[in-house]
């Protein structure tokens, strides 16, 4: 992890965030096909997982929009073009969720190879817009926002993605979070919580989260 410049915002941090989702997209996309017809508790732990991730991918995209996007647009000239991009294929980001939710919703109720085949192509898709996205965003994007915006605009865009999802879930979205940061990286991230925080993520939101992603991933 490069230096951190203190009149900078920290961009990187966007790359970690952004590992969470391309790795449980990608992960839904194996896991779906490879449920067993008629196993009905499986389907039920996938599909409360798609729904937690929904819910962070979506107030993650929200914040952008609200915070993000509409500033780097008042900001920039030649570069407008890479933003409209962003906000295009968060809709179309938007559309495969929407399609993933009804088509888990089919699942649930039937757990049988028909549903399961259409969710499993729709998370195919959505894996790829996303992929799309992510590569384009930490590619053309980072370096304007690291360029264009302050340190408090950026993070008050922090806050308001993570304000977002509820508090219930905050310790399992910093598990996820944490889980492919490398040792420089979950310091500084776990460095910018308090004391409280910090020691309720040891003591019960990391063994929680554990447990978790092993029902979500082996069935365990």
């Amino acid at each position: 992890m490069a230096a951190i410049a203190a009149d900078r915002p920290h961009v990187h941090r966007m790359v970690v965030v952004h590992r969470l989702f391309t790795r449980e997209s990608r992960l839904l996309a194996e896991l779906v096909p490879a449920t067993a017809v008629g196993d009905r508790d499986r389907v039920a732990t996938l599909a409360a997982h798609f729904r937690d991730y929904r819910t962070a991918l979506h107030h993650h995209h929200e914040a952008e929009d609200e915070l993000l996007w509409p500033k780097l647009l008042a900001r920039v000239d030649l570069d407008a073009d890479v933003v409209l991009r962003m906000e295009e294929q968060h809709g179309r980001i938007a559309a495969t969720l929407t399609r993933a939710s009804a088509a888990f919703v089919e699942w649930e109720r039937t757990a049988d190879e028909v549903a399961r085949a259409r969710l499993a192509g729709i998370l195919r898709e959505h894996r790829s817009v996303v992929a799309d996205h992510v590569h384009d965003e930490e590619t053309y994007v980072l370096p304007l926002i690291e360029e264009h915006l302050t340190v408090p605009e950026w993070e008050a865009f922090n806050a308001r993605a993570a304000a977002g999802v509820p508090a219930a879930k905050r310790l399992m979205l910093l598990g996820a979070i944490l889980e492919d940061a490398d040792p420089r990286e979950r310091a500084y991230l776990l460095g910018g919580l308090s004391l409280p925080v910090r020691l309720l993520w040891r003591l019960l939101g990391r063994p929680a989260y554990a447990r978790r992603m092993r029902r979500v991933r082996t069935g365990g």
